[in-house]
Order: structure tokens, then sequence, then C-alpha cells
């Protein structure tokens, strides 16, 4: 699964490299360890509530926005948002068949974006699992599949602005390292020219949902062992990415796809 990722990302690289329209809510503090629960800025594209125009009502288009969201699913039924923290990722082969992911799936699909995400690697012989940390090959924005949800806290008045919830889950699939896996599982990426398809807002039906996450090509990242501070919650900073000396008997750059 994925559990830990960095975004050190600014809003103002995210609004030009994802054709971003409107920017919702104030920026975040880049962060290195980024853990669930924790509020992270996400892509959507949301239709705006039809409008008048004249006599008669009319459709506007969707628009793209950056906006925040806490890392956790809490799905709209939900009696309360305690559950959040257990669904940080949704495995893409029953985006659409399981109760909590698959209305999101049909009508509310965004985009994560990341430096780069980390795994821990149970090594034989160690006690200590090693953590690695997976980036694309040039540095590049990656943009994790994501999920969102929007659920209605019943206790907060209708004109509080904290009534509303939105909270978001990474969707991941399969990994298939080169050299021996790191973990079975990575995030779903979507690289930059299939970004429009995933977040088209038209794309509702289950079985078009399946042939979009199947479309998406197998990642490519980079992997580097780094040092196990990433593994305290209360550390951050740019050191936690930085690589430190590898294992014995594996070299940086041995897997060519990885997983969480």
């Amino acid at each position: 699964m994925c559990g830990r990722y960095a975004s050190s990302v600014r809003d103002a690289q995210v609004v030009e490299e994802l054709d971003v329209e409107d920017v919702v809510g104030e920026e975040l503090a880049p962060s290195w360890n980024v853990a669930p629960t924790d509020a992270v800025r996400v892509v959507v594209e949301r239709p705006p509530r039809e409008g008048r125009d004249g006599p008669e009502e009319v459709p506007r288009a969707p628009r793209r926005q950056l906006r925040t969201a806490r890392w956790g699913l809490v799905p709209s039924w939900s009696k309360d948002a305690t559950g959040g923290a257990r669904m940080i990722n949704a495995r893409s082969e029953t985006l659409t068949e399981r109760s909590a992911f698959k209305a999101a799936a049909g009508r509310r699909r965004c985009l994560v974006p990341a430096d780069g995400y980390y795994e821990w690697q149970a090594v034989p012989g160690q006690k200590r699992k090693t953590p690695w940390f997976l980036r694309a090959e040039d540095s590049s924005l990656l943009t994790f599949a994501g999920l969102y949800e929007l659920w209605r806290d019943r206790s907060r008045a209708d004109d509080d602005p904290a009534r509303w919830l939105w909270s978001v889950t990474v969707v991941t699939t399969s990994a298939h390292d080169a050299l021996g896996e790191i973990h079975d599982r990575t995030p779903l990426l979507v690289p930059a020219d299939r970004r429009a398809d995933w977040l088209c807002t038209a794309t509702t039906d289950a079985e078009e949902v399946r042939a979009l996450v199947a479309s998406l090509p197998e990642p490519r990242l980079v992997p580097h062992v780094v040092g196990p501070g990433v593994g305290d919650v209360r550390r951050d900073g740019p050191e936690l990415v930085e690589p430190v000396a590898d294992q014995p008997g594996r070299r940086e750059g041995d897997v060519g796809s990885s997983g969480s």
C-alpha cells in the first residue's frame, strides 16, 4: 500500500502543469512526510451548479480546481469520520465493486500531486525493514490516481463552513519489480497525457471506469534507500528523501517498477 509520500510542490507549479482554473483554500506547507489523515492538495473537476442565464437554466462546463482534502476516504454514507484513516488506499481491481469506492470511482476521481512515495521492504535476516523512496527518473511531478468524497457532518449547523469534509484515497495497483520486489502494490500513476481522461466527469459507467484504469501504463520509477527517520510522523524535511548507503548486494536503480 501507499502509506507515506512527499509533496513539496507549490500551488503555482500545480496550477501551471495541470491547467488548474480555480484555486480553493490556503496553500499547504511543503511536506516530505505526508501521513494518513493529513491535509493534502488534490486536483478535481467539478461541474458548477446550474445557473440562470435569462429565462432558461444553462449547464456550465466543469472547471478544474486545486483544493484541500483529508487523506483517508470517508464515504458519504458513513455515520462518522473515524474510519477514514483505514481507507488511505483503494485497490484498482475492485474500485467499481466496493461500496466505499464505487460511487466516487464513477463521479469523483481526482489527481494527487506528489514528488514520490515511500515503501518499506522486508529484508531476510534483518529485524528492521528498509525504507525506499520512489520517484520519476527525471524527478518530475507525479500525479497519483485518486478518488474523493464529500461527507456531511450532521452535528454542525447548515451555515458552518466545516460541515463538509473533503477526503481522498490513493488508488493502487499491482507492482512488477524488475529485480526483486520492494512491495507488491504501487500507486496508480496518471501520466501527463492521460490526466484529462482520469478527471473527465463524463466517464461514469463502471465498465468505462474499469477500461480507463486498465489503459493506464505501468509505472516506471527510480528507487533509492533512505534513512529510517521517515518512519517517525513527527519528522519532516527534504533530508528524508535523500539517498543513504544502500543494502549490500543491491544497487540503486535495480528496480524498474516498484510498489506501494
